[in-house]
């Protein structure tokens, strides 16, 4: 006799353990202010570096309204990349202001290459391919939520 046949709730821990990376965090208000207007977003926040490693990562669809917001904690040169995340995103980079310093749009599904921020940040968006062109974002446009220039 196994253990997790002895112990069914063993079992169950074990396989919620396993699961929880699958698990969404709750999404919260982020808004790009771009001179088409103000745009809203429901972001997940990543801000552990578990969290900020795993990102998007595993997922098969992003709503058109969904995103992520990192949150680096301090200004830095930062590298992203594309890793088991077959969804294609857009990725704004944002300094400590809560200005977007650098897009970048379509970065391909699965790729290893490194995507720089091009100067120090301290926060990245990713949002699903083609949203940056949709709401006319541009370097220096504002974004707003409660841990962005906090």
């Amino acid at each position: 006799m196994t253990i997790f046949r002895r112990y069914p709730i063993a079992l169950a821990l074990v396989a919620l353990l396993f699961a929880a990376p699958a698990f969404a965090a709750p999404a919260e208000k982020l808004t790009f202010e771009t001179a088409t207007g103000a745009h809203d977003f429901m972001v997940e926040v990543a801000t552990t570096p578990e969290e900020r490693e795993v990102g998007l990562m595993y997922r098969r669809s992003l709503a058109p309204d969904h995103g992520m917001l990192f949150d680096f904690g301090k200004v830095d040169d930062v590298a992203m990349w594309m890793e088991n995340t077959y969804v294609a995103l857009d990725m704004a980079f944002v300094g400590a202001d809560g200005k977007v310093t650098r897009i970048e749009e379509n970065a391909e599904p699965l790729s290893t290459r490194i995507i720089s921020s091009g100067g120090p940040v301290k926060y990245v968006v990713e949002l699903l391919a083609g949203t940056a062109k949709r709401i006319g974002l541009k370097p220096g446009d504002r974004v707003i939520h409660p841990k962005v220039g906090a």
